[in-house]
């Protein structure tokens, strides 16, 4: 019976055969014991020397690093496993000898790392950060789905910019100025007057030249986009959307999140609602907590957001951002000029941002107004204010990022663990 590994459990005291990777090994003379990997997770072979033909055991004794091979055995209960179980070998079939594999079983450098991030991905580390990741992505288009969202694909290329071409990357379309996208909010907000709930999943890109270990160049969104939805229920959609992908990440990652040495007791705090705080207020607190260098009409470094996310044991919304900190399109509150209404979500354990999002503005002649003052061109934008021209409704959305949620999620210290290939300010390889 051919398996895989995730399957073992399934036959318990029956014959299987695998194709696998040797992860690891160790031996003695009686006894070989072999770390095998093939994508779906990890488990030990067992070969007992008596057991086997004597060419079998020779080979599991001298296989290296990385070799393939296809192993049959049976597979038997195992306690003191983290999978719970193991493999009792009885054939091990070399299919590729694998020579000198770079990263050995002792600690590397991690710019050495990231040059072979090609390899290092095979690691239990990162496999169970990628497994987690890939949990989050299906977990989120169940919500969506389940929620009578539709899926809807933005351009990557684009003419215009969200929030101005500062640090979007620049390429020529044919004859035209073109640019990657750094949000796909535009379009999406077109998609949700012809399908009223739509979410996108894909690649943006940030020409910020940031080094922190929040950053990344390219980076994956989530962004949903809602007609009829004001305010407040989008705060609601983001803390309920959130909820979902931790509890799945908590129910169907249990293996992967201990690999990680994740304390899981955080994470089974995080159920909506979410805790609120005004900007206002926010800069009320930090001036108490002694962060005298912000004031107010200040964006929040990571420091600030840090220090207010660590009174809460969940994300916390700050809310009602300065107009003149925030992009164009954001809806102003309907008793202050000075503010708008939009929110970002912070996480935990200072992780920081992890979604942004606001009502946007409806009427055209106040969008108009704000491509005005922004110095943006009304042309470009034709297109995005004619959606106030036709129809126009209340209507609201938010972005979450990817990377930085999988981060927080797993207990990461850096984004670049949480995305296979990271493209970072100094970093384009492999």
């Amino acid at each position: 019976m051919k398996a895989t590994i995730a399957e073992l459990p399934k036959y318990v005291d029956k014959e299987v055969k695998l194709g696998a990777w040797i992860a690891n090994k160790r031996s003695s003379g009686k006894i070989a014991f072999l770390q095998l990997r093939d994508g779906s997770g990890f488990v030990q072979g067992v070969i007992v020397k008596s057991d086997v033909e004597e060419e079998v055991f020779q080979t599991a004794k001298t296989i290296t690093q990385e070799s393939s091979v296809y192993v049959t055995g049976t597979v038997q209960k195992d306690e003191r496993s983290p999978f719970g179980y193991e493999l009792l070998v009885t054939n091990v079939e070399l299919i590729h000898t694998s020579t000198d594999y770079p990263i050995t079983p002792k600690e590397h450098g991690t710019e050495f790392l990231m040059d072979n991030r090609h390899l290092w991905l095979r690691s239990k580390r990162q496999h169970a950060v990628m497994k987690v990741r890939n949990e989050i992505i299906r977990a989120t288009y169940e919500f969506f789905n389940e929620n009578g969202f539709s899926k809807v694909d933005p351009p990557i290329l684009t003419g215009s910019a969200p929030e101005g071409t500062t640090e979007l990357f620049a390429t020529k379309y044919f004859d035209e100025d073109a640019y990657l996208s750094q949000s796909g909010q535009l379009y999406m907000e077109a998609a949700a007057m012809a399908l009223g709930k739509v979410f996108s999943f894909g690649p943006t890109f940030r020409a910020e030249k940031s080094k922190t270990r929040r950053h990344l160049i390219e980076f994956w969104m989530i962004e949903p986009e809602m007609a009829f939805v004001e305010f407040e229920e989008n705060l609601e959609v983001q803390e309920q959307y959130v909820s979902y992908v931790v509890q799945s990440a908590l129910k169907n990652c249990q293996l992967e999140l201990k690999t990680l040495g994740r304390d899981v007791s955080i994470l089974e705090k995080i159920t909506a609602p979410f805790p609120r705080i005004s900007y206002d207020d926010a800069i009320t607190f930090l001036h108490e907590k002694g962060f005298d260098d912000i004031e107010w009409g200040d964006d929040f470094g990571s420091p600030h957001e840090t220090a207010i996310a660590e009174s809460f044991d969940k994300p916390v919304f700050i809310t009602h951002y300065p107009t003149k900190i925030k992009p164009f399109y954001m809806q102003p509150h309907p008793e202050r000029e000075d503010v708008v209404l939009c929110a970002d979500l912070i996480a935990p354990e200072g992780y920081g941002e992890i979604i942004g999002g606001s009502e946007r503005i409806h009427d055209m002649e106040l969008l108009s107004k704000r491509v005005e003052e922004h110095q943006l061109d009304p042309e470009t934008y034709k297109w995005y204010l004619e959606l106030r021209k036709y129809g126009s409704v209340p209507h609201s959305g938010f972005g979450l990022g990817l990377e930085r949620t999988v981060a927080w999620i797993t207990g990461v210290e850096h984004v670049r663990e949480t995305i296979p290939f990271p493209r970072l300010l100094n970093r384009l390889y492999p």
